[in-house]
């Protein structure tokens, strides 16, 4: 039932795409994706900062805004030292005058830190994915698990990928719901 289930969702998500969606949104900068060539210095020193922090892996979600000097951080992550940390070094780039800290600090659970690992041998250990984005010291494709709910956010090569990783996110059991929030972008964009 649950893969029929995932299934419909998935052949909803193909017809309910535009080409709009493929672009990455100029006010929710994922720190984890390359910024646009005409991006300004704030927003590619906000990008490289987040990047840098130690904590920061595929179980989190950094983004940001930049409106004039002010930064709003976004996102979701699973440890509460992350958040403080983002906002901690995105407050000493030259430029900032103001940080507005709306990360998420995801609530403990056993139950979603067993969905985590399940999901990330799902997708990464399918040797179709893991060898293309599995393989760099941040990969693209994060998972943001929240109470059994599973969001997926990053960015994929072409539309295959993204069907390829959606179909394994959905076998995994235990799981409510995943939202498949990964982009489809070139090489060189990423």
């Amino acid at each position: 039932m649950r893969t029929l289930i995932g299934s419909l969702v998935f052949v909803a998500m193909l017809f309910t795409s535009s080409p709009a969606s493929a672009k990455q949104d100029k006010n929710h900068n994922d720190a984890f994706m390359r910024g646009s060539p005409d991006e300004n210095r704030i927003a590619k020193q906000v990008r490289h900062e987040l990047l840098m922090l130690p904590y920061y892996g595929i179980f989190d979600d950094l983004a940001f805004r930049v409106d004039g000097s002010t930064v709003t951080l976004l996102g979701a992550v699973t440890r509460p030292v992350l958040k403080s940390d983002a906002e901690n070094v995105v407050k000493r780039v030259e430029g900032v005058t103001n940080v507005v800290n709306n990360i998420e600090v995801l609530p403990p659970s056993p139950m979603d830190d067993q969905i985590r690992r399940a999901e990330y041998r799902a997708i990464y250990g399918d040797p179709n994915i893991g060898t293309r984005y599995g393989y760099q010291a941040l990969p693209s494709i994060h998972i943001i698990v929240k109470n059994g709910h599973v969001t997926l956010e990053g960015a994929v090569d072409n539309q295959f990928d993204k069907t390829l990783i959606n179909t394994r996110a959905n076998s995994v059991p235990n799981v409510f719901s995943v939202t498949n929030n990964l982009q489809v972008v070139s090489n060189k964009e990423k």
